[in-house]
């Protein structure tokens, strides 16, 4: 069972770039998929992003696809976001979440099919 711990969130500016950090343990990081939800005051958490096994394949939100970067390092255990050209509109606790895959390719995109999570870090992008 994977443990996941995010860091990197802040308050920054609408224009700036964050970099956000998802350090993992307790399971063998290179056979979850992961990704990144995030959840804003009074809404649903949404989904952000999306990234194979081998980190080959991505898979963005509308809202985020083109100025967010989801990478990954097996090495290290630990997922990131790059988010660059930030928007009010991205303040949000950002999550991320891992689902152990054996052979499946599928990058997962609902809350439901990912059983495990970190506790969030705070992002606030003001105006």
């Amino acid at each position: 069972q994977v443990q996941l711990v995010e860091s990197g969130g802040g308050l920054v500016q609408a224009g700036d770039s964050l970099r956000l950090s998802c350090a993992a343990s307790g399971g063998t990081f290179s056979t979850y998929v992961m990704a990144w939800f995030r959840q804003a005051p009074g809404k649903e958490r949404e989904f952000v992003a999306a990234i194979s096994r081998t980190g080959n394949t991505t898979y963005y939100a509308a809202s985020v696809k083109g100025r967010f970067t989801a990478s990954r390092d097996n090495v290290r255990n630990t997922l990131y976001l790059q988010m660059n050209s930030l928007k009010v509109e991205d303040t949000a606790v950002y999550y991320c979440a891992g689902r152990s895959t054996a052979f499946s390719t599928t990058l997962y995109q609902l809350v439901r099919d990912y059983p495990y999570w970190g506790q969030g870090t705070q992002v606030t992008v003001s105006s």
